[in-house]
């Protein structure tokens, strides 16, 4: 049941709420006569400022009230009794992330090209989107309010770039003095309150390896398990970051990182059960050592950093390789074409595509894609982009070319440096097809 109480529309009016931008037919959004374009301001007289606090204040509630601004500027009250659990079927308009106010030594926004898109360069500090994508925040400027809403809505995991406990360290790193640098009663106030925290550290050479990352680890590891995991990944550097303090990843450097923490790993897991301390994939792939088991990465908690993406990828590709013995396609060996991935990944990937082209008769190529956008020091494969791949097109053989599905935009085709799909396809002659493991294999299960 529900009833609404309509007030005149007023001439101005402040923007309050978060807007609603779909509404599924049918649904209970739409039985309330809510429409895409209308703001949702308070539910139960608390107010609404995005669609984090609209889940929080609806969760486990039957009886309901809605404030609603209208998009023709009436203003609804709007009474409502649901069902258990019943959902809402709303889309909400996505959250406008808080900027960073660090200067971070290594922060890639100053290694992007000066004509990038501004999208490219903008910095966000959010814990919103920290708990809903695990993007990572410092936490050094972190509001009280902010605070109070991880704790009381529960945000967690919260993932943290934590980068040094040394709070000198960790200063000269976020470019902020060492009070802004210290967050340890704001973890701990976290922590207490039931949040779990995944840190990072970005590990530039000179300046929070060895000693440092020794004692970072082992800081972080006493607060086990409310800490629950630590990334540890290699500074990147484009050809546009010229900082002078910042010293360029080498192989040499990552085999020694690799020697230095295989005990203090092995220590971990003997200690905490876990390894707790990951090391990021292009570590080892830089100094050339396999990556490790599928046991050391436990359930991957860090994965969407980079951190087992390798190890998940072999065991994906070697279930996939399993369900096409079982329906070999039949038209296998007609599929010609390039796949194209950036220079690190590329060994691994044609070792595996190898295997499928002998067993099942395609002619699949996978090609290394220099990345000429932002320096050859670049070289994973989700930072290709438009550019990259035309200057790559005289590798590229057959009749299609496939490109990681992280080289895209989420919400669009577009590469980083503004490429549309469309675009790319047209200037090859091509058609380019933006996939991951799972649309890669089902493209070859449905060859024919």
């Amino acid at each position: 049941m529900y009833e609404f109480a309509v007030t005149p529309a007023v001439t101005q009016i402040r923007r309050r709420g978060v807007t609603i931008t779909e509404v599924a037919p049918g649904g209970l959004g739409s039985e309330l006569e809510l429409e895409a374009g209308d703001r949702v301001v308070k539910v139960n007289g608390r107010v609404v400022r995005d669609y984090l606090d609209f889940r929080f204040h609806t969760g486990g509630e039957t009886e309901l009230t809605l404030d609603v601004l209208k998009k023709s500027g009436e203003e609804w009250e709007v009474v409502v009794e649901r069902e258990e659990g019943e959902d809402f079927g709303l889309q909400f308009e996505n959250i406008a992330p808080r900027q960073c106010a660090n200067e971070c030594l290594f922060c890639f926004c100053k290694g992007n090209p000066p004509d990038a898109r501004p999208a490219l360069f903008f910095r966000d500090e959010d814990v919103r989107l920290s708990f809903l994508y695990g993007n990572y925040t410092t936490l050094t400027s972190i509001t009280e309010d902010e605070m109070r809403r991880v704790v009381e809505q529960r945000l967690t995991p919260q993932y943290v770039s934590v980068h040094a406990t040394d709070l000198s360290v960790r200063a000269r790193l976020l470019g902020v003095e060492e009070s802004r640098a210290d967050i340890s009663d704001k973890m701990r106030r976290m922590m207490d309150a039931g949040i779990e925290i995944h840190a990072q550290v970005v590990l530039c050479p000179r300046i929070n390896d060895g000693e440092v990352l020794l004692k970072t680890i082992e800081d972080l590891a006493a607060e086990f398990p409310r800490v629950r995991s630590v990334a540890v990944v290699p500074l990147g550097l484009t050809r546009y970051n010229t900082d002078e303090r910042l010293t360029p990843v080498t192989p040499e450097w990552c085999r020694q990182v690799i020697r230095e923490l295989k005990p203090v790993q092995k220590g971990l897991r003997e200690r905490l059960g876990t390894t707790f301390a990951f090391l990021g994939d292009e570590m080892y792939l830089r100094a050339s050592v396999d990556v490790p088991s599928r046991r050391h990465y436990g359930d991957y908690p860090q994965i969407e950093d980079g951190v087992g993406m390798v190890r998940s990828f072999r065991e994906e590709f070697a279930r996939a390789m399993r369900r096409l013995e079982k329906r070999p396609p039949r038209g296998a060996a007609g599929l010609r074409g390039t796949v194209l991935t950036g220079t690190l990944f590329a060994p691994v990937l044609a070792e595996l595509v190898a295997r499928l082209n002998e067993r099942f008769g395609t002619r699949l190529k996978v090609a290394a894609v220099e990345n000429r956008y932002f320096g050859p020091e670049i070289v994973v494969a989700g930072l290709m982009t438009g550019e990259c791949v035309l200057a790559a097109g005289g590798q590229i053989e057959g009749e299609f070319v496939v490109i990681p599905r992280q080289a895209h935009k989420s919400d669009e085709p577009v590469m980083l440096d503004g490429t549309s799909l469309e675009d790319l396809s047209a200037r090859l002659g091509l058609p380019v097809r933006a996939l991951d493991l799972e649309g890669f294999a089902a493209m070859v299960a449905g060859a024919s």
